[in-house]
């Protein structure tokens, strides 16, 4: 173990605050892919997080309500109803219902007029898959402070 030292930014003390950046967040992750919605979830409940993830849109719309996530990651290409009209239905919601929470678009598209499309419907963010664990930890986070 590393003694503490207060010049020195590696320190146990200092990962532990990093690994706990999420602690007590909820998050309600939408992907149709259940391998996507496992690595999610294990990525984000690992840093503490408590996540419930569906499969698809008409599930989160009517989670949303009583879950009241601090965060929405959404995929964006899911069969019967896509991210961007998901994100549109959920900012039509009253505050008291979910409508403002910040959102992440989680996407294989990742050209700039994808990202300018889906900042246009209502996500507060766009990241590309694959996701490194690291920066989605550190996007969820960021939309929060």
């Amino acid at each position: 173990m590393i003694p503490e030292n207060p010049l020195c930014p590696n320190t146990d003390k200092d990962a532990k605050q990093i690994d706990l950046l999420l602690t007590g967040l909820r998050v309600l992750v939408v992907d149709d892919d259940e391998d996507s919605r496992f690595y999610i979830s294990t990525v984000l409940e690992g840093d503490g997080a408590r996540v419930t993830a569906v499969a698809s849109a008409a599930e989160a719309l009517s989670l949303l309500p009583q879950f009241q996530p601090n965060v929405l990651i959404c995929d964006i290409a899911m069969p019967d109803e896509d991210g961007y009209s998901l994100i549109r239905k959920v900012r039509e919601l009253t505050a008291e219902e979910g409508g403002l929470v910040p959102a992440v678009a989680l996407t294989a598209y990742a050209e700039r007029e994808e990202r300018e499309r889906a900042l246009a419907a209502g996500f507060q963010n766009h990241v590309a898959k694959p996701v490194d664990p690291e920066v989605l930890v550190r996007v969820v986070a960021d939309l929060l402070s």
